[in-house]
């Protein structure tokens, strides 16, 4: 039996006391220059990312309880404007949208809310929050534009009147607003007009809360125009382990204080490591990103530029953060706890530290085995003391001692040498003062973390860890009594040295002369992780982490398919669902926001003139290609133009594109036009090639001397005297070198399309047809529409005005001639069209067993049966195959979208689990839940195999 004292342990707040709820006439939280002060009481906040519209409904306050359990104080929280508003003017903040009762939710918990409602939100999310129509009005978005900014208005005045009524001070918990962004990554022209308009517009709804903008990559003036009463504030996406990522920390501490502002990280990583390393900085908020995780669900998955660039976010939205989209508690948890516990310990004093920054390395040194260890990087307690950080950047143990600079008395050191774990940040106290908790004395120095403090009438119990021998030194007047458990106790005048040799659990009872205890417990790390109390026996408690099963168990039954014609719309029968159109436009421009669309138009084909493929024009997202009811292929172009060859000879002119909005770029990226925070998605065009030719030999070349664009090299030259090459072949020494390429062709009769692609490109080039400029050639969209510039039969002059960079290829140009579609519809599908099509294609299906095959470009419905888990919890599916793209719905909602290993056409996919989805639970009706599932197989080559979908219960 172990000698402790009681701790209360769970649900301890970050700095040590329950949050006030008290209404106030003044702002209830300041962001002052040393402190974040809530109710007048300073805080360090520890805030995880908790997103309700990735979470169902029934789990929001499940989420909060679990985040409060393992220590967080604090939640931020997005608040999408497109998850509102679905289209122009139509509102819902009802059910799963119900953003007040998210905020009462936290409320009632006890949790702060960070509250982040745009307009812009990043995240991930299908553009960034922005709606689409936004798209088709010619705005500038996220910019001092008064057109944007009315848009704007209309969004603020339904959502910050809820924050307001739950902002502190009022009876609610929002502690701080955020405007926009990230605003620096942006190519924002007035950011100081536009965060000045939106911090008005905040005032005006009557936040009295701080508002605050971060920045993205440090751009404190570019995120928030460095506007009066909007407080700048910082994310950071380091490599953990980056060894000089302190001192780049501690220059925007410096550079906010100037400013009278605390150091706020808003986002950051989710390794407390990284954590301890940004609190040794000064940070008042510790932010980071997506501790909790969860889903995209429907069709509100993002595209952004984490790819090659062009990257699909998965439906599972999980960065591997504390607690995963089912709500399994991870490793991590215990992590973030153990530093919860670290900050209420310190509490106010911890709160109004000041950092001593680069001055530390003035004062401490670290000694013995050193390398890849960075610090000591000491926090000024408020009231006396430090805390001296020590950083382990390496991947094995290290034995240091941490000594005053300058110095070799051994009063000087912070205590003896001690082993830093590899990958491990500890916050080690020098000189604090044992009135902190209530006694007299000074805690002069330990080797072991002090993660644990507790005043009773009694005494005081401190808590350490340590990883191996060490020593915690005490200033006290002769205490009556030292009663040392596996250490030892020595002391020397008025300095009680306890050492101990971390093979074991140590204690040490002390009683002061005034009758009052002093107890310290000594245990490894592992056991502070898990320390979880004392029962009333007297007897230590440890948890353990929480095990989940990953056994896959029978949750589906009565598996059917139901195959239907991929080349036809599904809404063909509803003649009102079409839409004609002369031209082929964006979607967004038909009012379709998100989904499945389907375009349909035909071609006059020559007779005797089979097309050879045919080339998409500006298409995004995913687009499957039938041509003459014939597949022929499945592309994610991003925006830009993309050709299928066809393998047959049918002179039938039907195309049918169907499309899907995987989601608008949550990002603003030029290197693809669909990663433009402004790109809409669908088709501009479709045109059946009927002659593709190798243009990339015999070009006349003359090599210029700089970049000054030299018309009489365009328009009509005499290039009889120009050295004949191939394209881009010019062997010159001029780095960059400036070249000017130039070559005819005669344009095809009965043609009317021709475009150029410049395939492999990776130089600068400009493009001019009989001399007028067509415009730039771009590496990612190598393809150049150039139809309107040239006449059938008619010869044509190409000139490309080329930059090249030394060892960087010019890459290969193919012309492709042929015919443009023409006589448009479209029609769509969302999740309830879906649905309605699921069921009525039912009367067609039939038993089926895996594995599951599917022809090229088939498609099939698959329905199942499902049972809810036997906690009720619905179930993580795992799914096995390749060639397929799989829509789940689960009683008619979207839980999932996913698309198996493939061809060269998949995309990269990023965010989390891209061969899995969740059933949640909650919304499970009497226990029962009816899954279908979407397939499409996407591969021209070859067969779409579905081998398997196992049920893990959560």
């Amino acid at each position: 039996m172990k000698r402790v004292t009681l701790f209360v342990l769970i649900n301890y707040f970050v700095g040590g006391y329950d949050m006030v709820m008290e209404i106030g006439a003044r702002s209830a939280v300041q962001f002052d220059a040393d402190a974040v002060r809530i109710h007048e009481t300073p805080q360090i906040l520890l805030c995880a990312s908790l997103f309700y519209f990735r979470i169902p409904r029934a789990l929001w306050k499940e989420r909060m309880e679990q985040l409060q359990a393992f220590g967080y104080n604090s939640i931020d929280v997005y608040f999408p404007w497109n998850y509102h508003e679905m289209a122009e003017g139509e509102w819902d903040f009802s059910g799963e949208r119900d953003a007040a009762a998210f905020l009462e939710a936290a409320a009632e918990v006890g949790l702060y809310v960070v509250a982040r409602p745009g307009p812009y939100i990043c995240s991930e999310w299908d553009g960034g929050a922005l709606p689409a129509y936004l798209l088709t009005k010619g705005l500038k978005l996220r910019d001092n534009d008064a057109g944007f900014l009315r848009y704007v208005s209309k969004w603020f005045d339904r959502i910050l009147p809820l924050l307001k009524a739950y902002q502190a001070g009022e009876g609610g918990t929002v502690i701080g607003v955020q405007l926009d962004n990230e605003l620096d990554f942006y190519d924002c022209y007035d950011p100081k007009g536009y965060i000045t308009a939106l911090r008005d517009m905040a005032l005006q709804h009557s936040i009295t809360v701080p508002l605050f903008a971060c920045a993205g990559q440090g751009g404190l003036q570019q995120a928030s125009g460095l506007v009066e009463k909007v407080v700048p504030t910082c994310n950071f996406y380091p490599d953990n382990r980056e060894a000089e990522f302190e001192q780049k920390v501690l220059h925007y501490s410096d550079a906010l204080a100037e400013l009278a502002y605390p150091l706020l990280v808003t986002e950051t990583n989710r390794a407390h490591y990284l954590l301890r390393r940004l609190l040794s900085c000064g940070a008042k908020l510790l932010g980071p990103y997506l501790q909790v995780s969860g889903t995209d669900f429907g069709f509100t998955n993002a595209t952004n530029n984490w790819g090659k660039p062009l990257a699909f976010m998965t439906s599972d939205y999980d960065f591997g953060g504390m607690i995963s989209p089912e709500g399994h508690i991870r490793e991590e948890a215990y992590e973030g706890r153990l530093l919860s516990r670290l900050i209420a310990a310190y509490g106010a004093p911890l709160a109004q530290a000041a950092p001593l920054g680069e001055a530390s390395s003035d004062t401490w040194t670290i000694a013995g085995d050193n390398e890849r260890v960075v610090g000591p990087y000491a926090l000024q307690l408020a009231g006396g003391g430090s805390l001296l950080f020590v950083t382990n950047l390496d991947d094995r143990d290290k034995e240091i001692t941490i000594e005053k600079a300058g110095e070799t008395d051994a009063s000087a050191t912070a205590g003896s040498s001690f082993t830093i774990n590899a990958g491990r940040s500890l916050a080690l106290p020098f000189g604090i003062p044992l009135t902190l908790w209530g006694l007299e004395g000074v805690l002069e120095s330990s080797t072991a973390e002090l993660y644990m403090a507790e005043t009773t009438s009694s005494g005081v119990s401190l808590a350490f860890h340590t990883e191996g021998s060490g020593e915690i030194s005490l200033k006290l007047q002769a205490p009556l009594e030292v009663v040392p458990e596996n250490a030892s106790a020595e002391s020397s005048e008025d300095r009680l040295a306890i050492t101990f040799d971390g093979k074991e659990d140590s204690f040490c009872l002390i009683t002061t002369n005034d009758g009052r205890e002093l107890k310290l417990f000594i245990t490894d790390r592992k056991k502070a992780l898990y320390f979880e109390g004392v029962d009333g026996n007297g007897v230590t408690q440890f948890g353990e982490l929480e095990r989940y099963s990953d056994s896959p168990e029978e949750a589906a039954t009565d598996w059917r398919l139901s195959v239907f014609d991929a080349a036809a719309p599904l809404s063909a029968a509803d003649e009102g669902a079409q839409l004609t159109t002369a031209k082929a436009d964006y979607l967004e421009q038909h009012c379709i926001y998100r989904g499945y669309a389907w375009y349909e138009a035909a071609v006059q084909l020559t007779q005797g003139k089979a097309p050879k493929g045919v080339l998409i024009r500006q298409g995004s997202d995913v687009i499957s290609l039938y041509a003459g009811g014939e597949y022929a292929g499945t592309v994610t172009p991003g925006g830009g133009s993309a050709y299928l060859p066809l393998s047959s000879n049918r002179q039938d002119g039907r195309l049918l594109a169907r499309v899907e909005i995987w989601g608008h770029s949550n990002f603003d990226d030029a290197r693809l036009p669909g990663l433009r925070l402004h790109a809409m998605k669908g088709i501009k065009g479709l045109a059946a090639i009927t002659e593709t030719r190798d243009l990339s030999r015999n070009w006349s070349v003359y090599r210029a001397a700089d970049r000054t664009m030299r018309t009489e090299l365009i328009d009509n030259p005499d290039s009889s005297m120009w050295p004949i090459v191939n394209f881009g072949g010019w062997l010159s020494p001029d780095h960059p070198a400036f070249e000017y390429y130039r070559k005819t062709f005669v344009a095809s009769e009965g043609a009317n399309s021709w475009t150029l692609q410049f395939k492999g490109i990776q130089s600068l080039a400009r493009l001019f047809v009989d001399g007028k400029e067509v415009g730039a050639v771009h590496p990612f969209d190598p393809f150049v529409d150039i139809s309107e510039h040239v006449t059938a039969g008619e010869t044509v002059t190409i000139t490309v005005y080329v930059e090249r960079v030394l060892g960087l290829p010019s890459g290969q140009v193919h012309l492709y001639e042929g015919v443009e579609a023409a006589g448009w519809s479209v029609s769509a599908a969302e999740e309830a069209e879906l649905h309605e099509h699921a069921e009525s294609a039912r009367v067609r299906e039939a038993s089926q067993t895996f594995p599951i095959s599917l022809e090229p470009g088939e498609t099939a419905w698959l329905y199942a049966s499902t049972v809810n888990s036997e906690a009720g919890a619905g179930w993580r599916a795992k799914v096995a195959g390749s060639g397929v793209k799989l829509t789940v719905l689960l009683e008619g909602r979207i839980v999932g979208r996913l698309w198996l290993p493939s061809g060269e056409n998949r995309p990269v996919f990023s965010g989390g689990s891209p061969d899995s989805f969740y059933l949640p639970g909650a919304w499970y009706e009497a226990g029962k839940g009816r899954v279908a599932i979407l397939l499409e197989a996407v591969d021209p080559g070859k067969q779409g195999r579905l081998e398997s979908i196992q049920f893990i219960s959560v």
